[in-house]
């Protein structure tokens, strides 16, 4: 097939299937880590900054994805099963969101000295520590469930044709 020049290429090659591979690799290795992060002081030490950078990093993509998808469908035209995968890659934008917020917010909060607080203070410390486990639990599983519901509709409107 030869498709029209659009906007978003690179050497000739729609741009959206070329990031989509980014964001579908590092939207569920972010939730994993921010997971982790949450849940296991080791590896939230170890991870450092490496989740909020690739929460970053993914809150960049996701944009960029479906700004090429949409310069992309201009291309194709709005079939159905491309309008099905645009509706789930928009709903992934809120989730992207979400990571970043609260991969930075654990990030943060986890740096803060721990000295020495009166009962009162440790209370709402713990109370802070396990809102940001449900947090990262749910920005976790709902940016997981939507980049798969995404990329599931993107990979029927691309090869359903051939099963």
């Amino acid at each position: 097939m030869n498709l029209p020049q659009t906007a978003l290429e690179v050497s000739g090659l729609p741009l959206h299937p070329l990031v989509v591979h980014a964001v579908v690799i590092l939207v569920p290795l972010t939730a994993l880590a921010l997971v982790l992060g949450a849940l296991w002081p080791a590896a939230r030490t170890r991870l450092g900054l490496v989740t909020p950078i690739a929460a970053l990093v993914v809150l960049v993509l996701v944009p960029v994805t479906v700004l090429a998808g949409e310069s992309l469908k201009e291309t194709v035209g709005p079939l159905p099963t491309v309008e099905r995968h645009e509706g789930f890659g928009r709903m992934l934008m809120p989730w992207a969101i979400a990571l970043f917020v609260v991969a930075a917010g654990q990030w943060v909060w986890h740096r803060r000295p721990r000295a020495r607080f009166a009962e009162s203070a440790r209370t709402a410390a713990r109370a802070i520590d396990i809102a940001l486990i449900v947090l990262a639990v749910v920005a976790a599983v709902g940016s997981a469930v939507v980049v798969v519901l995404a990329g599931e509709s993107g990979s029927r409107a691309v090869w359903g044709s051939l099963g």
